[in-house]
């Protein structure tokens, strides 16, 4: 576990942000650890990328991420520049890196001797962070950039509605639906994972960074003197999916005898409100299928739509809430 007690400055000054080289890096931890094969629905993508890193000598350099260990320097997938950075604006922000900021934390993290294959970085730190750069590109072209358009449109719906939640209810109702693996039991945050870690955040910000790869890691930045970067998986990683899951389906439970499965699974989505195209994607259905169950539902007056900018968001209303809490709490006491 890492348990993070953010102080009320730090919790006041939560933000949200899209990293695209935050992807690359936690997608490359998601093929490291899963070398027997990994999860629905990256498959289709991790036989591509493995090809990718076996075929292309630009990418050689990425085989550091598999030697950095749980905890590393964090420049070497430095805190977003902006809320939604290009791939070409976070690389260009890891070339400039500071000599001084790569020394402190190489000594921060390494107090006794820097391992060998960081050397570089200490040694000939311009060139080093060039040629990971490159390398990071190059990966990015192969493996990543021709997913980007349908991984950002997924990115961009779970921005705005955590943005949304953010602005509506405050930092707490935030991050006590985040996801799973955070749990939020104020003052302090939880990432559930196997390293032992407890630090402070005082006076500094929270920038929480959604990410499709996040089941490769769940990664913390504590090196940078005003931020603390937290990622998390958001919803969408079904876009990369080369069909639904092969799992036999889940036995019948009330709701969806009452409903329908498709339709059951619309409703029980909607307990954070989402568009007909970001459920399609969280779902793994087509989205005129939604677009059918969500119109049933609004009908019988359990879901409602709001409009959000140039999208229209569905969410659950008092009936429906009733609904997806007493038959799931059925399900569970069976």
């Amino acid at each position: 576990m890492i348990r993070i007690e953010l102080d009320e400055p730090t919790l006041a000054r939560t933000r949200i942000a899209i990293s695209p080289l935050s992807e690359v890096v936690c997608g490359l931890y998601l093929l490291d650890r899963n070398p027997e094969g990994v999860p629905w629905p990256y498959q289709r993508w991790a036989a591509h990328a493995r090809r990718v890193l076996r075929t292309d000598p630009a990418t050689a350099p990425l085989d550091l991420y598999s030697r950095l260990g749980s905890r590393s320097p964090d420049f070497f997938c430095p805190i977003p520049p902006s809320a939604a950075p290009t791939i070409d604006e976070e690389l260009a922000a890891l070339r400039a890196t500071p000599v001084e900021v790569i020394a402190d934390q190489l000594a921060k993290h390494y107090p006794d001797e820097v391992p060998g294959f960081l050397a570089p970085f200490r040694d000939a730190p311009v060139r080093a962070l060039d040629r990971l750069a490159g390398a990071l590109r190059a990966y990015w072209d192969a493996a990543v950039a021709p997913h980007w358009p349908a991984m950002r449109a997924a990115l961009d719906e779970e921005v705005l509605l955590r943005a949304r939640a953010l602005a509506a209810d405050g930092p707490d109702a935030l991050l006590s639906g985040l996801h799973e693996r955070v749990r939020w039991e104020r003052p302090v945050l939880t990432l559930v994972k196997p390293l032992d870690q407890a630090f402070s955040a005082v006076d500094q910000r929270l920038l929480l960074v959604p990410l499709i790869f996040s089941r490769g890691a769940l990664m913390c930045s504590t090196d940078h003197p005003d931020i603390v970067k937290v990622t998390y998986q958001a919803r969408g990683a079904a876009v990369l999916a080369d069909g639904p899951p092969d799992a036999e389906p889940a036995p019948a439970d009330r709701l969806s005898l009452l409903l329908g499965r498709g339709r059951a699974a619309v409703l029980r989505a909607l307990t954070t409100p989402a568009s007909t195209a970001g459920l399609a994607i969280a779902l793994g259905l087509a989205p005129s299928t939604v677009s059918e169950h969500l119109a049933a539902l609004h009908a019988a007056g359990v879901v409602h739509r709001r409009r959000a900018g140039r999208r229209v968001l569905y969410g659950l209303e008092p009936a429906g809430v009733a609904l997806v809490t007493l038959l799931t709490e059925d399900r569970d006491a069976a």
